[in-house]
């Protein structure tokens, strides 16, 4: 269990630098450049990305098996999408269906309930299948047999 609170914690570190690259990329897209609340937020999402991905493969799932940085980046950006449609809705839904349009409705949408269940998401695919555990000996392996007594072998038919 242990692993598994330190593996959430920097997850949450990580998600904390991304998330606020996320708001403050995504607000600029709004307010500056008036961009259309899915544009800017899928904006700021791909931006935060980037940063998410280097943080989670450096530093939070480091001690995980090393797949190939091209499966890693894929698999990431894959889920990312998913993430990010889980974001999407959440803002579409708020915006369009329920008419919550003002600048603090679309954070709290997307950057709030949408980031919220998209991270849930997200930390359950990089576990399992971005940055997947090590391959573990079983114990007799590691001790050369039962009781550190030398593997046995099988004989040959004669």
């Amino acid at each position: 269990m242990p692993r598994l609170a330190r593996e959430l914690a920097k997850f949450g570190t990580v998600g904390g630098v991304a998330y606020i690259v996320q708001l403050a990329a995504t607000n600029l897209f709004w307010l500056v450049l008036d961009a259309a609340p899915l544009v800017g937020q899928a904006l700021g999402v791909l931006i935060a990305t980037v940063v998410a991905f280097l943080g989670n493969r450096f530093w939070t799932f480091s001690h995980r098996a090393r797949t190939g940085l091209a499966r890693e980046y894929l698999l990431f950006f894959v889920f990312n999408a998913i993430g990010l449609g889980i974001q999407l809705a959440t803002l579409g839904v708020s915006v369009y269906v329920l008419g919550f349009d003002g600048t603090l409705a679309r954070n709290v949408a997307g950057n709030v309930v949408g980031v919220g269940l998209g991270s849930l998401f997200r930390f359950a695919s990089y576990k399992r299948w971005v940055f997947p555990a090590q391959p573990e000996e079983r114990p007799a392996e590691r001790l050369g047999g039962a009781e550190g007594a030398a593997p046995e072998r099988q004989s040959e038919p004669y």
